[in-house]
């Protein structure tokens, strides 16, 4: 059998090896970090070691260890967060970037048996991993895209985060008069996710919304493809497994829940709620043209239940 966190342990340990000790330095940090559980997706800089600078050698190994927390779409879906900002970075200064602003974090040892984990964060992509002997962890997960739609340039059409988009408004457009009193929340959008970027997810921030019990079979398939659409972002293990705990506590406990117009081009907003995790997105900031969108594990961000079941385990009576 696989040890849980045996791709990112070997994608880490290939990285650390091609850094220099100055490198090293800065990429470490520690699981009992007080600050680990602070995170952002806004512009600025981060605690960690800055990819910016990177030769290409050490570019390629730090992608290869972003794509070791996704699955393929998901990876692809990442990296695509990272050629969209520098879009964007071209688009405001006129000139293509030269190095790409995101901070890596390597948290404990990969080779010690303990629990460890790493992040990398930036403007618009924040990636979360725990491992333990338990298994792996991988919220909160955070992509964004800005543009949403490039509109020029090598890149134009593309808009990395649109099934997120497309299959959401899908469902909201296809809502009866009784359906949309409950599924749409508000006719104008907030102005960004209501959670941001807070460690701890609270659900009861968001609307209530509508539960999968009470849309027709169509549309029930169209929110459970939406929610694998997040999901499946992890590595097929890990996205099975959560999918296999909704399933396991009612899927008609999911809630959706629409805010703004449903024609393209306008502000709008959308979440998803289930007893183990949440979702949001939004499209408001720029004429409609800059995107965000995350996946919380309401138990398990930051490996919590992950690492209270390892220590608990292999830890007792020590």
């Amino acid at each position: 059998m696989t040890k849980p966190g045996s791709e990112a342990a070997r994608c880490a340990l290939a990285l650390l090896a091609a850094l220099d000790s100055r490198q090293r330095e800065l990429v470490r940090g520690d699981l009992a970090d007080p600050d680990l559980r602070q995170w952002t997706y806004l512009p600025g800089d981060r605690p960690g070691l800055p990819m910016e600078d990177f030769s290409a050698a050490q570019h390629g190994l730090a992608v290869e260890l972003l794509r070791s927390a996704h699955s393929p779409d998901g990876g692809d879906l990442a990296v695509g967060a990272i050629e969209v900002e520098r879009v964007r970075r071209e688009l405001v200064t006129g000139s293509p970037p030269t190095g790409d602003r995101y901070w890596l974090r390597l948290l404990g040892d990969p080779e010690s048996g303990e629990p460890w984990g790493w992040r990398i964060n930036g403007h618009h992509l924040a990636v979360h991993v725990i491992v333990a002997s338990g298994g792996v962890t991988y919220t909160p997960h955070f992509i964004g895209s800005e543009p949403a739609l490039i509109h020029r340039g090598p890149m134009a059409g593309r808009r990395i985060l649109g099934p997120e988009e497309d299959l959401a408004r899908e469902l909201a457009e296809s809502f009866d008069e009784d359906q949309r009193t409950l599924g749409v929340s508000a006719d104008v959008a907030p102005d960004d996710i209501l959670t941001r970027y807070d460690p701890v997810a609270d659900p009861a921030l968001l609307p209530e919304g509508i539960s999968r019990g009470l849309l027709r079979p169509a549309q029930q398939k169209t929110l459970d493809r939406l929610v694998r659409r997040y999901l499946d972002r992890a590595p097929a293990p890990y996205a099975e497994r959560c999918w296999h705990d909704a399933e396991a506590a009612g899927l008609d406990l999911i809630s959706f829940a629409w805010a703004g117009p449903t024609e393209v081009g306008l502000g709008h907003y959308y979440c998803v709620r289930g007893p183990d995790f949440l979702i949001e997105y939004d499209n408001t900031q720029d004429d409609a043209n800059h995107a965000h969108s995350v996946w919380r594990h309401l138990r398990d961000d930051w490996g919590t239940d992950l690492l209270r079941a390892h220590y608990a385990r292999d830890h007792a009576g020590r």
